[in-house]
C-alpha cells in the first residue's frame, strides 16, 4: 500500500512540473494576470515566514500557502482560524479558514477571505470629476480543501476555489484549483514541500457597465457593450525545504527556505527563520530576493512575527502576529492578526 502511494506521489510531481513548464510563459506577461488578490497573503504564521514554510506549515493555517499542511489535523480534531490583515491604500482583508478530520478517510477545510478596497467615487468620460455615485468594488475567494495523510511521511492536499469579482455594474467569477505534497524525512528534522496554485481558466468581466449608446451616421442610437479580453490566472509553482533542530528540552529552531516560479511576476527566494520555546512562544522573521531585473524593486521587504500557543481546558488557543514591510513610504505598512482555536 505504502508503495501504491510513493508511486501516486510521484506521478502527481511529474503532472505539477508538466504542467508548470507549459503555462509559465515569458516574461512580457509581468502585471498582467487576472486576480490579483489571490497573491496576497492570508494568515499570520506564513506570512511572518514571508512563505518560506511551505514544507512544515501544518493545520488551517496552511490552507492558503500548501493545502497538504491540513492533512497534520488529527483524528477528531478541529481548528478555526480568523484571520485581520491591514494591506495598503486603507485595504484590508478579512480570512475565516475551518478544518476538521474525517478520520482515516481525510482531512476537510472551508475558508473564505475577502478583500475590502473601500468606498471609490463613479467618475466617467462625460463626468470625469465625478457622478455622485459611490460603489465598493467586491473580492471574494472561497476555497474547499481535501487533504490526506497518505502514509506516515507523505501528505497530499488540494483546493477547489471559487472566484468572485465585482466593481460597480460588472463582474468576473473564476474557478482555479491548488495541489500540495509534503514530504517528512523521519527524525531527521528535514521536510519537503511543492505547491502548485491557481491553476484554472482565465477570467473575463462583464456586465451593463460595459454598455454604451452609440448614435450611427444615420442619426440610429444603439446601445452597444464593450468587450474586454480575457486575463489568465496566476498560477505558481513553488518548491521549499525547511529544517528542524531542537536545542535542549524547550528550545526549537526551524530554518525553512522556498523557491516561487510564476510567468507573472519575478522568480522568488524567501527565508525564514522561526523560534519556539516550549511550543508556547514563537518568534519569526522572514525575508525574500528576486532576481529578474526586471522586478528586482521589491514592494515588500522583510518580515517579522510573534505567535502565542496556550492549552485552555479542552482545547487550545492561538495568536500570531505578522508585520510585513512595505518599501514605498508613501503606504501603509502590512500587519496581519490571527487568532487560532484547536478542538
Amino acid at each position: 500500500m505504502n508503495l501504491n502511494y510513493i508511486k501516486i506521489t510521484t506521478i502527481i510531481l511529474t503532472l505539477f512540473l508538466a504542467v508548470n513548464i507549459g503555462l509559465s510563459g515569458p516574461r512580457n506577461k509581468l502585471g498582467t494576470s487576472a486576480a490579483p488578490e489571490l497573491l496576497i497573503p492570508v494568515g499570520s504564521i506564513g506570512t511572518s515566514l514571508d512563505g518560506s514554510n511551505l514544507a512544515n506549515l501544518t493545520g488551517v493555517d496552511a490552507i492558503y500557502w500548501n493545502p497538504a499542511g491540513l492533512a497534520s489535523l488529527n483524528t477528531k480534531k478541529a481548528e478555526v482560524l480568523f484571520s485581520h490583515s491591514i494591506y495598503f491604500a486603507d485595504m484590508n482583508m478579512q480570512y475565516l479558514a475551518v478544518g476538521a478530520s474525517l478520520g482515516n478517510l481525510m482531512n476537510i477545510g472551508v475558508s473564505i477571505r475577502s478583500l475590502n478596497i473601500g468606498d471609490i467615487i463613479e467618475t466617467t468620460e462625460i463626468q470625469p470629476d465625478g457622478t455622485g455615485t459611490i460603489f465598493k468594488p467586491t473580492y471574494i475567494t472561497a476555497d474547499l480543501t481535501l487533504a490526506k495523510q497518505m502514509t506516515d511521511k507523505i501528505r497530499f492536499g488540494t483546493n477547489i476555489k471559487i472566484i468572485s469579482e465585482s466593481v460597480a455594474d460588472v463582474s468576473a467569477t473564476g474557478f482555479a484549483l491548488d495541489f500540495g505534497i509534503q514530504y517528512r524525512g523521519g527524525n531527521t528534522g528535514l521536510a519537503f514541500g511543492i505547491a502548485i496554485k491557481n491553476l484554472g481558466p482565465s477570467m473575463t468581466f462583464n456586465g451593463s457597465g460595459l454598455d454604451r449608446t452609440v448614435t450611427n451616421v444615420n442619426g440610429q442610437v444603439s446601445v452597444q457593450r464593450v468587450i474586454l479580453q480575457d486575463f489568465d490566472l496566476p498560477t505558481s509553482l513553488e518548491l521549499g525545504v525547511s529544517y528542524a533542530a531542537n536545542l535542549g528540552k524547550k528550545n526549537t529552531v526551524n530554518l525553512s527556505t522556498a523557491f516561487n516560479n510564476s510567468s507573472f511576476s519575478s522568480d522568488e527566494y524567501r527565508f525564514g527563520l522561526e523560534y519556539s520555546w516550549n511550543n508556547i512562544l514563537f518568534l519569526r522573521g522572514g525575508a525574500n530576493i528576486l532576481p529578474d531585473k526586471l522586478t528586482n524593486e521589491a514592494l515588500f521587504g522583510p518580515t517579522f512575527g510573534v505567535g502565542l500557543r496556550y492549552p485552555l481546558g479542552g482545547m487550545s488557543v492561538g495568536f500570531d502576529y505578522a508585520y510585513r514591510h512595505v518599501t514605498e513610504s508613501a503606504y501603509q505598512q502590512n500587519q496581519y492578526f490571527s487568532l487560532t482555536l484547536g478542538f
